[in-house]
């Protein structure tokens, strides 16, 4: 699936939302898919917070930095991959972080180039191209985000 490209009044929308939930914090997550469609998981060190846990590709948004460009940095800082175009909200999740920031996690569909090249990890101690019946390694607010891009692709 070709992402198509993201609106920037529903980006707008989103960031204003969080602000209204009293959100302290946003993070992006990258749904990545390889040629055989198959979704880059990443798994958490087990001395991390929510150690040993599959996830997405995906960090916090930076003062001033949009959620575009903080998706676009964070999975080349976690995974070395470039992202070449930023597609579909898949919708988002909210959580506590580690210091307990009350945290928004917005996910998108994203296309890298060379999801062929090797994944060089930086945070994480492993990651899987999972296919359909290993995306469930993830927890459930993850795997509703997989399960939109899923029906999407479709």
């Amino acid at each position: 699936m070709t992402p198509s490209p993201v609106n920037t009044a529903l980006l707008e929308d989103l960031t204003r939302a969080a602000e209204r939930d009293g959100i302290n914090k946003t993070v992006v997550g990258a749904v990545i898919a390889d040629g055989d469609g198959r979704v880059l998981l990443l798994h958490r060190m087990a001395d991390d917070y929510l150690g040993g846990l599959w996830e997405l590709p995906s960090g916090g948004v930076d003062e001033g930095e949009s959620l575009i460009e903080a998706l676009r940095r964070e999975v080349a800082e976690e995974t070395g991959l470039a992202v070449s175009s930023v597609g579909d909200y898949l919708g988002h999740f909210d959580y506590r972080s580690g210091s307990g920031r009350a945290t928004r996690q917005f996910n998108f569909a994203a296309t890298v180039t060379g999801a062929d090249e090797p994944v060089k990890l930086t945070e994480h101690d492993a990651h899987l191209w999972a296919d359909r019946s290993e995306q469930d390694r993830v927890s459930s607010a993850p795997r509703a985000v997989l399960d939109t891009w899923c029906h999407r692709a479709a």
